[in-house]
């Protein structure tokens, strides 16, 4: 029997990437095909330019799909935490008497308690945090419980509508194609971190390139999601300024350099760019990155201050994205400035089991247990 194949497509906020991959032996993947392509990106919510994001998408769907060989009618498209609202409603309904809950009694919990009259928002997914029984037991799955009453916390995804607009422009050239949005830091939560680990809130911040996302878990739902247009190419936008060097050389700088190596005043590190070499004192570049990576933390605190559910200082926080490994000793200044511990994950798959990779395996797993 042939294994089912998925299409996907993953939008970060520096490049798209279109992959079509289907289940491996052990819960690993396949990957038939895969297509990146850079792009502007977004940032405060806005793509920074639609033609540009619909060319890019047009790109790598194309070159994804000819690579596979297959027809596809259906894409996954993963939707980033910038276009992205959270919200959480506790509904619940009661019986005469005692009865065995089936599928169509938590599809009466969810929709009535579905958000609605959200301007400029419409719900694209939703994912039950818990239910309760009227023994006041709380479960994840419900079905074949026996209960007169269920209620249910839920969490709610609703995607920007300019953006959703944009998303299905960009696909107009291959016809009738049905899209599929997932939330990202859904599949993110869900395939990156265990069960016990969500239960007890579970932050997960994933650090782009330009947009990062700081969201926190509960069950099988995500309770917060915040956005923030902060990321690495900014730490190396504040290195270009305070050098005055080309984006290039301080990217490369930003690379070189550990932040937990032994300080040594006499140190130097450099660079070649075109006909030039750049040096510089290192104890002055990991000063200045840690200045830029300090505006990370600084959005960290404050989501964990929005978030009043549970008070989240110490408690672990679980970090992924491309913007993880651009930085040696991240993690480190992370976890002093946080003042917690720091977790990278990633995909449990060889090859691709770097943090950069997490968004797009995520999207690949959720398509895959899309019934």
């Amino acid at each position: 029997m042939r294994n089912k194949s998925v299409a996907v497509l993953d939008i970060r906020s520096s490049e798209v990437c279109a992959a079509v991959g289907e289940r491996g032996v052990n819960n690993t993947f396949i990957i038939k095909s895969k297509y990146t392509c850079s792009y502007d990106g977004y940032a405060d919510g806005e793509l920074l330019d639609v033609k540009n994001f619909c060319s890019a998408v047009e790109k790598v769907v194309k070159n994804t799909i000819a690579a596979a060989g297959e027809k596809f009618n259906r894409f996954y498209v993963g939707i980033p935490g910038e276009f992205l609202k959270v919200q959480v409603t506790d509904g619940g309904i009661t019986f005469a008497a005692p009865q065995k809950i089936k599928a169509t009694h938590t599809y009466a919990v969810a929709e009535m308690s579905e958000p609605r009259g959200e301007k400029d928002y419409s719900v694209i997914e939703r994912s039950p945090v818990y239910y309760v029984l009227s023994d006041k037991r709380r479960v994840i799955d419900p079905i074949g419980c026996v209960t007169d009453g269920l209620r249910a916390k839920i969490s709610w995804f609703l995607c920007k509508n300019t953006f959703a607009k944009s998303v299905v422009d960009a696909f107009k050239p291959f016809g009738q194609m049905r899209l599929k949005f997932v939330p990202s830091s859904l599949s993110e939560s869900c395939y990156l971190l265990e069960p016990h680990v969500r239960d007890l809130y579970a932050a997960l911040l994933d650090i782009g390139y330009i947009s990062s996302t700081f969201s926190v878990s509960r069950g099988n739902g995500v309770i917060f999601n915040q956005a923030f247009s902060v990321g690495v190419g900014h730490i190396a936008a504040f290195l270009m300024d305070e050098l005055e060097v080309p984006f290039d050389v301080a990217t490369q700088l930003m690379s070189e350099v550990n932040l937990n190596a032994i300080s040594n005043p006499a140190a130097v590190t450099e660079v070649r760019y075109g006909d030039m070499i750049y040096s510089y004192q290192t104890s002055a570049l990991c000063e200045i990155i840690s200045e830029g990576l300090d505006g990370i933390c600084d959005m960290v605190e404050e989501c964990r201050r929005s978030f009043t559910e549970k008070d989240l200082a110490g408690k672990p926080i679980y970090i992924t994205g491309e913007g993880v490994k651009s930085i040696r000793g991240l993690v480190e200044h992370l976890s002093g400035r946080l003042g917690c511990v720091v977790n990278v994950v990633a995909p449990k798959v060889p090859y691709y089991d770097k943090p950069k990779f997490s968004s797009l395996f995520s999207l690949l797993d959720a398509a895959l247990s899309d019934d």
